[in-house]
């Protein structure tokens, strides 16, 4: 008898059964791309373990997300060929990301362009769409399961929203390899008590611990490693040197097949390789070479924001103003905050600000929608995500730190 599947063995999920379906996506040279493209940028240099790859993360939220699937079929609230076309959405769900994940967004963002649009142009327009179709299933629903379009709400959710497979595995498999003890949830007790309500992803009250639980992993992964000062040294760098690059190399204006053919030691490769033509290459190129080399920006200064909410020209004000008042040339200071899309877990995040609750009483099912920051544990910890942070090459420290203790001690 032909097998029909292949287990892959994960250290996250032990596991991972993908059909022959699933395989011939997966052997794609597209989807081989997501191999050389590492889930956490550059949190490799300060995690040395962090080397995993959004390969290894699409499986496992399709895993994650077939475990929904199978749930809510038990209660008869999906069909098996949604369960399928959520296997392919998670499968698909990251696609279209570029290098150095999340930090190559904040380029595409500039041309109004993201990662879920190349996803979708991909698994429309490639090969990739054609097995799927193949298959009997369709491209197109899939595509908007994947980036959260479909009418079907609670499918979206459950490859993007606040209970979604996407956030499970991603904070499972970070913590495991960067060895940060902060990522414990119980993803098998949240799946099996997903519900749907008015078409809408809803939770078994009595699973709401395991959903704080969650959120709490989120926060101290946030401030452990997506936000840890020295993580963002080395992604700060990235984003400026392919910055001042990017017309030299055109990197969000190339065709969806060159776009294919970039992962990140292509781009590092090319920055490297930069001719210095000019002031900006010939910095873009230093900047690529201390980030291989691991000699990283220095964190100066760091507030936590109670009240402002730093937008992106006060930003370039409070630079231009600490050039000044340093005298350090302004393209060796940089402001970063924890706003910035290039943050894989950051509080500008769009996604799913409320849950729904479900509760039997009675033999009857009461449901309660509450807003995800009412929740005690949430407030207090959102509270501590909105951070600014000042960076500088190590030359320039000292100068650059009394600067922002001047200019920014009084800002909350």
């Amino acid at each position: 008898m032909k097998k029909t599947h292949l287990d892959i063995i994960d250290p996250i999920h032990n596991f991972v059964r993908v059909y022959d379906s699933e395989l011939k996506i997966i052997d794609t040279s597209i989807f081989q791309r997501l191999r050389r493209i590492r889930q956490l940028s550059g949190a490799h240099l300060i995690y040395p373990g962090a080397q995993h790859t959004r390969f290894e993360h699409s499986l496992g939220v399709m895993h994650i997300a077939s475990m929904a699937g199978h749930a809510l079929h038990e209660k008869g609230l999906i069909s098996v060929d949604n369960i399928q076309n959520l296997r392919f959405a998670g499968l698909l769900h990251d696609i279209g990301h570029g290098p150095f994940s999340h930090i190559f967004e904040e380029l595409l963002q500039k041309k109004k362009h993201s990662h879920e649009d190349i996803g979708k142009e991909i698994i429309l327009k490639t090969k990739i769409g054609d097995l799927i179709s193949k298959n009997g299933y369709d491209k197109r629903f899939i595509t908007k399961v994947a980036f959260g379009d479909s009418r079907l709400q609670f499918l979206n959710e459950i490859i993007s929203g606040a209970l979604s497979a996407d956030i499970m595995d991603y904070l499972l498999r970070d913590g495991y390899f960067t060895g940060a003890e902060h990522a414990k949830i119980d993803h098998n007790r949240l799946m099996h008590s997903l519900d749907v309500y008015k078409n809408k992803l809803a939770l078994d009250k009595s699973a709401l611990v395991n959903f704080e639980t969650m959120m709490t992993s989120r926060y101290q992964m946030f401030k452990a490693v997506y936000f840890h000062k020295t993580v963002r040294a080395g992604e700060v760098m990235l984003l400026e040197s392919m910055e001042l690059a990017e017309e030299e190399l055109g990197l969000t204006s190339m065709s969806l097949d060159d776009y294919l053919k970039l992962s990140d030691e292509v781009i590092l490769s090319k920055l490297l390789n930069l001719p210095e033509h000019n002031f900006k290459l010939k910095t873009a190129k230093k900047i690529a070479t201390d980030y291989q080399n691991r000699n990283l920006f220095k964190s100066v200064f760091e507030l936590t924001l109670t009240k402002s909410t730093i937008t992106k020209k006060r930003m370039q004000d409070i630079r231009e103003e600490l050039s000044k008042n340093s005298k350090v040339d302004i393209n060796e200071i940089f402001v970063d905050s924890s706003n910035t899309s290039s943050i894989p877990l950051s509080p500008s995040k769009k996604e799913s600000k409320s849950i729904i609750l479900l509760e039997e009483n009675n033999n009857k099912t009461k449901a309660k929608e509450i807003q995800i920051s009412s929740i005690q544990l949430v407030s207090v910890m959102s509270g501590f995500m909105k951070i600014l942070r000042v960076y500088t090459p190590a030359k320039n420290r000292k100068k650059v730190e009394i600067a922002a203790k001047s200019i920014l001690g009084d800002l909350k």
